[in-house]
């Protein structure tokens, strides 16, 4: 085991070292070279340290040089070194963080980044707080806790009784709202058909002199961040008519909610505070490995209730 780890590291730390050096897109001579890997499914496993050795002869070669500092495509950075370091020895852990007593330091790990989480991005102290693999999955909590907080105030127990006769509710979204809002709006069942996409202005704002009249049956989605112009809604607006109608706000902020730790960019997440829940991204900004997101809930009793593999009780709608 240590050599093989040592060998890891080796291959790892040669990737990396010359990663500047090399093409940011792989040859087609490496891509052809995949095909290398696979072929029929062995009868006997294969010796560990030889099949670390094809991978990196084979497989490191045609990968794409995201965590060099010439790749420019999507939204992708190159991981810092602390957090690969910290990655490896979590992967050697092989923790299961579902529950405390399956592993005391993963739940105090996760307790001290949600304090300094909210503390940097000023949210709500006592929100609640989920490690989900990315932002689709934090939108999707999220939305799953505004889904489940709509239909309880109005009497009715999603996680027990499902959609089916379930009162109706209504999604806003801007002109230019990321796909991964919509996909998790479908998954939870909401329908494409009841989505409401409200225009943007020149730079993908939601207008908010364009919202429809707003209840306490609607979820509202703005972003904090346009992934393609960096433009911000104008969250403080859309919050207080949310909250004068008793509606949900959610918040997008993969591409730019990171933007309330700079002095300089911090006054354009001005009222997102004032939202319900936020889907945050951690390998943007911060440059941790794949995956990592973060989903908030100002109210931690709706997230639990929407992903908690419990029994649900229906609470006083009232209280």
């Amino acid at each position: 085991m240590k050599e093989l780890l040592s060998n890891t590291a080796a291959y790892a730390a040669r990737y990396l070292e010359a990663i500047n050096e090399r093409s940011v897109v792989p040859s087609q001579t490496a891509v052809d070279r995949l095909g290398e890997l696979g072929g029929p499914l062995p009868d006997e496993s294969s010796d560990p340290a030889e099949l670390l050795r094809l991978l990196d002869d084979v497989g490191s070669p045609a990968t794409v040089a995201t965590a060099g500092g010439r790749y420019f495509g999507f939204v992708i950075g190159g991981t810092l070194p602390a957090s690969l370091a910290a990655n490896w020895l979590a992967g050697a852990w092989d923790q299961n963080a579902a529950m405390r007593v399956m592993s005391p330091t993963a739940a105090r790990i996760e307790d001290i980044v949600r304090e300094w989480v909210l503390d940097l991005l000023g949210l709500p102290s006592a929100s609640g707080v989920g490690f989900v693999t990315c932002t689709t999955m934090a939108n999707f909590s999220g939305l799953a806790a505004a889904r489940s907080a709509i239909l309880n105030h109005a009497g009715w127990n999603v996680e027990e009784d499902g959609l089916f006769g379930a009162p109706p509710i209504r999604a806003v979204v801007g002109g230019e709202v990321h796909v991964s809002v919509l996909r998790a709006l479908t998954m939870l069942g909401l329908g494409r058909s009841r989505v409401i996409t409200v225009p943007a202005d020149g730079q993908g704002r939601l207008r908010a002199d364009a919202l429809p009249k707003l209840d306490d049956r609607a979820i509202i989605c703005i972003q904090a961040g346009n992934v393609n112009t960096g433009a911000f809604d104008p969250a403080k607006e859309i919050c207080a008519r949310a909250r004068e109608a008793g509606a949900w706000v959610h918040v997008d902020g993969a591409f730019g909610l990171w933007a309330a730790v700079s002095p300089t960019y911090a006054p354009l997440l001005e009222g997102v505070e004032d939202a319900d829940s936020w889907a945050i991204d951690c390998h943007k900004w911060l440059n941790v490995p794949y995956d990592s997101g973060m989903v908030v809930v100002r109210d931690p009793e709706h997230l639990q209730r929407a992903l908690s593999s419990g029994e649900c009780r229906l609470s006083d709608p009232e209280s």
